[in-house]
């Protein structure tokens, strides 16, 4: 009897775990979606980005844990029906009780943070839908264990495989439209890409402004005069290398991009000259697909 309670313990255990942790994420990638599809003016970029790493860390947490859920949840009844074990016993009971206990809490935490989101400004679309979509996927889980707790799914097997197909249905859904809402893997490493390109540039016209404050009197006129001996970063293997020439009024530094640089909070480009930088407007980062330059005036 004590190992069958042992057994029925871990099993458990693992049931819940893989529980939490499926609906933790499928609320994840559900909001992001809807952060997506109802778009706010008032959102900046890393949030609009953050939404979209939502959606993708969503779909991998789910494709991994939900079937390991839904796996370990039936061995779970199939034990407790061999055993005819209608009601949790001993360590099992505490869990389960305790498991609900945990998920009436984060229900009322998880309300709390959504009303709080609406008040600091929040659309109110997207604030019903949240709170819609928390409501019916914490309140399933929440029924379906109230209801195992007292024995009714083991005594309603077909019920059981009914309430886990919806469910699992649910989630699929949820996948497939997290797809259709976010860039490809190839978008996204592109994006990675267009992004390590801008880090590597700003550290080339870091260097040019180095030279210019020691008190060069003029500006390097090739990349390979750049760096005071230093290493200048490579533009990656898969797109043109990065140029460099002075102009009339300063210089420009140019790549190749894959996209648009997406919406950000940038200085405007008609900024003064700072005391401590003779570039004007150094820190404007904003590029369109292809090949672009970045002017930049010197004093």
């Amino acid at each position: 009897m004590e190992h069958n309670t042992a057994k029925h313990f871990v099993l458990q255990l693992g049931s819940v775990i893989t529980l939490y942790l499926s609906v933790s994420f499928l609320l994840v990638l559900l909001f992001g979606i809807i952060n997506l599809i109802i778009p706010d003016a008032a959102d900046y970029y890393y949030v609009i980005e953050g939404a979209s790493y939502s959606v993708r860390l969503g779909i991998a947490i789910l494709v991994v844990f939900f079937p390991a859920y839904l796996f370990l949840t039936r061995l779970v009844n199939i034990a407790r029906r061999e055993e005819a074990v209608l009601e949790y016993t001993g360590l099992t009971k505490w869990l389960m009780y305790l498991s609900l206990l945990i998920g009436g809490g984060v229900i009322l935490g998880d309300l709390v943070a959504i009303i709080l989101a609406f008040l600091n400004g929040e659309l109110t679309t997207r604030f019903i839908l949240k709170a819609i979509v928390l409501l019916a996927i914490v309140g399933s889980a929440f029924f379906y264990y109230l209801q195992d707790a007292r024995g009714y799914w083991l005594t309603h097997e077909q019920h059981s495989k009914v309430y886990g197909l919806v469910m699992a249905l649910i989630v699929a859904a949820s996948i497939v439209t997290g797809f259709f809402h976010t860039e490809t893997p190839n978008a996204v490493r592109d994006m990675k890409l267009d992004a390590k390109q801008v880090q590597d540039l700003q550290q080339i016209q870091w260097y040019i402004q180095d030279q210019m404050l020691l008190g060069t009197s003029s500006l390097p006129t090739s990349l390979a005069k750049i760096g005071n001996g230093f290493e200048l970063p490579q533009a990656p293997e898969d797109r043109p290398a990065y140029s460099y020439a002075v102009t009339n009024q300063g210089f420009k530094l140019c790549a190749t991009f894959s996209r648009d640089s997406e919406r950000a909070d940038t200085p405007p480009v008609n900024v003064e000259f700072k005391s401590d930088q003779p570039i004007k407007n150094p820190d404007n980062w904003q590029y369109k697909a292809g090949s672009y330059c970045f002017e930049r005036i010197v004093q």
